[in-house]
């Protein structure tokens, strides 16, 4: 498979509100309507930026304005509010293990463990997540291990188990194969 996609170009990064409110943004969106959409919110946001404090002065109905549905504003204001006061501390991620992260982050309201579980990887470059509940990585499994069926998340986990600790780039890997990958 490595051979056949080369080398990782995997990047992750950024800053993790922006990351986390740019998913938000994306979940059930096409790519052009997610750019367009963050573009108004940081359009008001202003010089500031799209940050925990901008968001909470914006508001709710602001927030709405720039295209978002009432979910996905009162998530990303439950998440400045996190971010705020402590409950989601960004600034200290690195010393979360990824399970309380996730069980941080499923907390708020339309973010599920997908979009967390893509927040390890993308945004934080967390080198070990497996996301059973991800479509293109079971059906890449299937094919590539010639199975008959969609692997669940029992027998993804065993196969997985081989790409420890790396399962994260055994998962881009995957999905590139496929030639899709969710975000970079």
């Amino acid at each position: 498979m490595i051979g056949a996609v080369g080398p990782c170009t995997l990047q992750p990064g950024g800053d993790p509100f922006i990351v986390l409110v740019r998913s938000v943004v994306a979940q059930m969106v096409s790519t052009a309507a997610a750019r367009s959409i963050y573009a108004r919110l940081e359009l008001a946001a202003g010089e500031a930026g799209v940050t925990p404090a901008v968001v909470l002065a914006l508001g709710e109905q602001r927030v709405r304005e720039q295209g978002l549905s009432g979910t996905k504003a009162k998530a990303i204001l439950d998440l400045a509010e996190r971010a705020t006061d402590g409950r989601l501390p960004l600034g200290r991620l690195e010393e979360l293990t990824d399970e309380d992260l996730v069980g941080r982050l499923v907390e708020i309201k339309g973010i599920g463990t997908w979009t967390a579980e893509m927040f390890l990887i993308f945004g934080l470059g967390r080198p070990n997540i497996l996301p059973v509940g991800d479509f293109g990585l079971r059906a890449g499994v299937r094919d590539w291990y010639k199975l008959e069926a969609l692997p669940g998340a029992k027998q993804l986990r065993e196969i997985g188990a081989a790409w420890e600790p790396y399962r994260s780039i055994a998962t881009w890997y995957v999905w590139r194969s496929r030639g899709f990958v969710p975000q970079s």
